[in-house]
């Protein structure tokens, strides 16, 4: 695995989310923030919204991604766990992770969302593949799990996405060395199984409304391996 990858790469993104375009970007997530909170739909008013202000797709899907409602914002803080994690089970969801990280150690786009979470705009679209930042974002989130003391790492991969058994062998044969159990499971409802689940590693909105707990450990990986990341900062106080 030789061929250098940068994932979620994509170059209209230093014209599209800098300068004057974040500052039009901001705008516009003030106005669909203001709109969700009346209770309009937040994809038929990110139509309208990213008319309005003559978006692009991906600027579109930024805004989608980061702005959430008021009333779901406050319920993910309420069920987000901040310390004490020595001796817990944590779930992982494997893609939605990697896939972020990854794309960290790729100084590609990520989000900084109203909930406070790290988002990408890659998307997996049911295809993946290992490449050469695969192994940092699994050593990452082993080494800050081995500082956090934690009983067990739980892993939860799609089964219909491609080279989930490739990814499940990797992550099995690098975490091996680390002194807490790990758990890979590949199935065919990730998101379903998670949303019953504490102590969960995501970004997902909906598995963050429906989960009883959750870890923001995306972002504290990134923190500490890559430092000060320049997201596109879209946690804003309208």
């Amino acid at each position: 695995m030789n061929e250098v990858v940068r994932r979620g790469y994509f170059p209209n993104d230093e014209k599209e989310f800098s300068g004057i375009a974040v500052q039009k970007l901001h705008k516009a997530g003030c106005d669909l923030y203001y709109l969700i909170n009346q209770g309009y739909p937040i994809k038929g008013t990110s139509v309208f919204v990213g008319n309005h202000y003559l978006l692009s797709e991906r600027q579109r899907l930024a805004l989608v991604r980061a702005i959430s409602p008021e009333k779901s914002i406050e319920l993910r803080r309420r069920k987000e766990i901040k310390s004490g994690l020595e001796n817990s089970i944590i779930h992982i969801d494997g893609f939605n992770t990697i896939i972020t990280l990854e794309i960290a150690f790729s100084a590609s786009t990520l989000l900084k969302c109203m909930d406070g979470t790290i988002r990408d705009l890659a998307g997996l679209r049911g295809t993946y593949r290992l490449i050469d930042k695969t192994n940092l974002a699994i050593m990452g989130i082993g080494e800050v799990l081995e500082v956090k003391k934690i009983k067990k790492a739980v892993f939860y991969l799609d089964a219909p996405v491609s080279n989930s058994g490739k990814l499940k062998e990797r992550i099995v044969q690098l975490l091996e060395p680390f002194s807490f159990e790990v758990q890979v499971e590949v199935t065919h409802n990730v998101d379903a199984v998670l949303e019953m689940l504490d102590y969960v590693v995501t970004s997902d909105a909906i598995i963050l409304d429906k989960c009883t707990s959750w870890v923001n450990l995306t972002k504290e990986i990134i923190e500490r391996k890559v430092g000060c990341y320049p997201y596109i900062n879209l946690n804003l106080r309208c």
